[in-house]
């Protein structure tokens, strides 16, 4: 499955649209990893633990995203857009991601 922010794949013509596709993932997060992204706010840097958590979040979104645009008959995810957002005082962590999915001309 091919996926691209762009709404073609230069070379891959688009013979069919077959639909829009989305997958939201949802991630708590535990008072520990909150703690020390505090201290890190204090001091700054980067956050891994909250890194590592969009990084599954998103990894998880992308393989629904392709579980869709496959019963729907695609080979590629166009247009595609990551969102994220947090909710409850920064405590959930959720992944958005949206996109078309089409069939690919054949050369």
């Amino acid at each position: 499955m091919k996926f691209s922010t762009t709404p073609t794949l230069e070379g891959n013509p688009v013979a069919d649209y077959c639909g829009v596709v989305t997958s939201e993932v949802i991630l708590g997060v535990n008072i520990f990893r909150d703690f020390f992204a505090g201290i890190r706010d204090i001091v700054g840097g980067r956050v891994g633990s909250y890194e590592k958590e969009l990084a599954k979040g998103r990894k998880i979104a992308f393989e629904d995203l392709e579980k869709q645009a496959k019963a729907m008959g695609a080979d590629a995810v166009v247009g595609v857009h990551i969102g994220y957002e947090s909710v409850g005082k920064d405590k959930i962590l959720m992944v958005l991601i949206s996109g078309t999915a089409v069939k690919l001309s054949r050369p």
